[in-house]
């Protein structure tokens, strides 16, 4: 599903879609939320849910991998 498309459904069935077709990136907690990172077709989204909750509080979507920054600070690559 393209970015334009998934923009018009609800909140729910956006949630629905990433669970189903998106493809899981990365977890993360953040100001006592626990986010998720997809990636769908041409582009990111990362789910915002309230920790030890399942309802989706909202979903940040996103286009340019330059905005990946915040989830990549997270990750240490081993020195060579």
């Amino acid at each position: 599903m393209k970015f334009a498309d998934f923009t018009t459904l609800s909140l729910g069935q956006q949630a629905e879609v990433l669970r189903c077709a998106g493809h899981h990136l990365a977890d993360r907690a953040e100001h006592g939320c626990r986010l998720q990172l997809y990636a769908l077709e041409d582009f990111y989204a990362e789910v915002w849910r309230l920790v030890g909750e399942e309802r989706v509080l909202f979903i940040n979507l996103f286009q340019k991998p330059a905005l990946l920054h915040t989830w990549l600070e997270g990750v240490q690559l081993p020195e060579v």
